[in-house]
């Protein structure tokens, strides 16, 4: 296939015919490509009134270039241990992050209202299950169903209940004892976004850091006990203005994103000119990302795919270390989410081998805000306590004393 010059400006096509399908090699490529399209403005025209969720594309986005790839990188490699974006209002990181959905492919998920899966059977047998589900298991029929991953928001007035779940009150009326799903076991192989994450009470926070590091939680209700999976991408959105976030909380964020304003003049003209677009004509506005989209789908799924045969050489995984003990970062998280993003980047650029640019590409977005001036001068100051307390030790020595 003939390879596409990133410069060359696509040409900009009616919403009602179709584009060709460009030719790209791999999913970094295309973002390069899509990044200089035009689009097309439509006058607006009567719609039903109905409600549908019409995410903004993702590959329509102006600018942002490190967001994008963190997000990327995010739902590629689930080790990467999610995204954390920071920035002022109005940057664009929750439109974002909701247009993730259409490059992510389906998944097998349960079907039933409480979560029931078939790999509960096998690990409990068939009282694991809810009658409904054990009927259906004993008649062959399957308990899961294919559908597409979902976007579940944490709301910022969700209380702890909502967040792991509780007595479900359809089961009390008819006097039996039951919990019913949280938001968390509702993310469970979807993508869990935390907008305005520090302004969450400590405990919700808690509970969905501990969820997200184990894959699995458990919810104790009186005598009732239930776990659940939680699978999920976590990733969060704050403004600073707006207060800080606990360094425990920060330091299970994998990637963190900066996220400004855009700088330039044209981008903040084509950001405006592609937002009307997408107001006006939301589905003729995305149809025009439509091959593009469908290929980056096929990218994701193939640099998942990709993704265990990756490697690291030795040499550059030294590097990726010193360049580490030269920040003075203490958290082991900082090599895990490094060395995952880079795997990650490797992948969709369709490679097996991890180079030191991609330790370059990815180094920014794995290792700021890692560092914590105060712990350096904690320890500074437990190294002379410490050293004034082994010199008076010194000093019960009788034989020390008498010269």
């Amino acid at each position: 296939m003939p390879d596409l010059n990133p410069s060359d400006r696509p040409q900009t096509y009616p919403p009602e015919q179709p584009q060709p399908t460009p030719s790209v090699r791999s999913l970094k490529e295309l973002m390069d490509l899509v990044s200089g399209k035009s689009v097309a403005t439509e006058q607006p025209q009567q719609e039903s009134g109905l409600a549908e969720a019409l995410p903004f594309p993702f590959l329509g986005l102006v600018g942002q270039t490190e967001m994008k790839l963190a997000l990327l990188l995010s739902v590629i490699n689930p080790l990467v241990g999610g995204v954390l974006l920071v920035g002022p209002r109005g940057t664009g990181k929750t439109t974002a992050v909701r247009s993730l959905l259409n490059l992510l492919p389906d998944i097998e998920r349960s079907s039933c209202f409480y979560g029931c899966l078939p790999e509960d059977v096998e690990a409990g047998g068939i009282d694991a299950v809810c009658p409904d589900c054990s009927r259906k298991y004993a008649e062959g029929r399957s308990l899961v169903v294919k559908e597409p991953v979902r976007l579940v928001e944490l709301p910022l007035n969700s209380r702890i209940e909502d967040v792991v779940g509780g007595l479900d009150e359809r089961a009390v009326i008819h006097d039996r004892m039951r919990l019913k799903r949280g938001i968390l076991a509702h993310a469970d192989q979807n993508i869990l976004y935390v907008d305005e994450v520090n302004l969450l009470d400590d405990e919700i926070v808690d509970a969905i850091l501990d969820a997200a590091a184990l894959g699995t939680y458990t919810v104790r209700r009186g005598p009732i006990t239930a776990s659940y999976n939680a699978r999920f991408t976590l990733i969060g959105s704050m403004n600073p203005e707006e207060g800080r976030l606990r360094p425990q909380i920060l330091d299970r964020f994998g990637l963190r994103v900066i996220v400004r304003g855009l700088t330039e003049a044209q981008e903040r003209l084509e950001a405006y000119r592609r937002t009307r677009a997408y107001r006006i004509q939301p589905r003729q506005f995305i149809q025009q990302y439509n091959q593009e989209t469908l290929i980056a789908r096929d990218e994701v799924t193939y640099a998942r795919g990709m993704l265990p045969q990756v490697e690291i050489p030795p040499p550059v995984a030294e590097a990726g270390i010193r360049l580490i003990q030269k920040l003075r970062i203490d958290s082991l998280r900082a090599e895990i989410t490094l060395f995952e993003a880079a795997r990650a980047l490797a992948a969709a650029d369709s490679r097996t081998t991890v180079t030191l640019d991609d330790l370059r590409t990815v180094s920014p977005m794995a290792l700021r805000l890692r560092r914590s001036p105060f712990m350096e001068d904690y320890f500074a100051e437990r190294k002379r306590e410490d050293a004034q307390l082994y010199k008076f030790l010194h000093t019960l020595d009788p034989r020390t004393n008498s010269e």
